[in-house]
């Protein structure tokens, strides 16, 4: 489904918890690619995609991205850290590089992915 003719419908602001993550797989190809985190009215998003290895699936199980104190997002296979809202690894194999970002548009409480 798509707003614009290019964006795509990822889900409503509620589907992602406040405080959360949440996997999303646009491509429908049957594997998450893009990782939003939520924090309060603020989105974060970034390509599911660890870049110590060949861009790894970052997941430690669906929709499960953050560390426990849910201020971090970790890569499952690699233990890399990395910032919320800059994306760049802090703890890990990785340290200084980032996840990509993906760009997002929230329109009448829906989110969607910014296709360029």
């Amino acid at each position: 489904m798509s707003a614009s003719g290019t964006d795509v419908f990822l889900c409503r602001l509620d589907d992602v918890p406040d405080g959360g993550s949440r996997g999303f797989d646009p491509a429908r190809t049957g594997q998450d690619t893009v990782v939003v985190v939520r924090r309060g009215e603020r989105l974060y998003a970034w390509r599911d995609a660890c870049p110590h290895h060949g861009g790894t699936p970052m997941a430690w199980r669906k929709d499960e991205y953050l560390n426990a104190a849910r201020d971090r997002i970790v890569c499952a296979a690699h233990g890399a850290q990395f910032d919320i809202a800059t994306g760049i690894c802090t703890l890990g194999p990785c340290l200084g590089q980032r996840l990509q970002k993906v760009a997002l548009d929230v329109r009448d409480n829906e989110i969607y992915l910014k296709e360029t």
